[in-house]
């Protein structure tokens, strides 16, 4: 008997691992050295854009919606910190704006003075590929150079957000520095 109790026990602790994931207390599905999840994205303008063409470039997704407030909170420190500070580099920021129509993140992007580029995500897809869709947006990712997650956010935390940046300009100078 104490076999079989042994074994069946043996056995659901080793279902358990294979079959659970472990739900991030911030609600992502992926984590930090992870292959970023390739997607393709209509930009506002009409272009079109894949993230793995970003590829030898750091990138950036910046998860939003017009009717998120910490998301219109975090988006001008966003432009002003990352965005002009960056976007002569080998960088790339891509707002994608969480199911809702061009009309809405057309204003968005007008109430929140933003210049980079905001992608439609139509049924929350892309989202659901880096969380569960049923988290919240405000949330970021940062991706290497060879497509690796490096760092990831949830909400706007100026702590979270300084180390962000700094993750983001040591990456840049990681590849300055191999240059040299």
């Amino acid at each position: 008997m104490k076999k079989i109790t042994l074994l069946t026990l043996l056995l659901g602790l080793f279902v358990f691992s294979c079959f659970s994931q472990e739900r991030d207390s911030r609600g992502y599905i992926v984590k930090v050295g992870d292959m970023a999840p390739d997607f393709e994205m209509k930009l506002t303008d009409g272009s079109t854009i894949k993230l793995s063409d970003y590829r030898g470039k750091v990138v950036m997704l910046q998860f939003t919606a017009s009717w998120c407030g910490v998301c219109r909170k975090e988006m001008p420190h966003i432009e002003n910190d990352i965005w002009k500070a960056h976007n002569n580099k080998d960088f790339a920021l891509f707002g994608i704006d969480r199911d809702e129509p061009i009309e809405k993140a057309n204003k968005l992007i007008k109430a929140t003075g933003i210049t980079y580029p905001i992608g439609l995500d139509e049924g929350a897809n892309i989202f659901a590929k880096y969380a569960y869709r049923k988290s919240g947006v405000t949330r970021n990712v940062i991706i290497d150079r060879e497509g690796k997650i490096i760092f990831l956010t949830r909400l706007f935390n100026p702590q979270e957000f300084s180390a962000m940046k700094k993750v983001i300009e040591q990456e840049l100078d990681k590849f300055i520095n191999e240059k040299l």
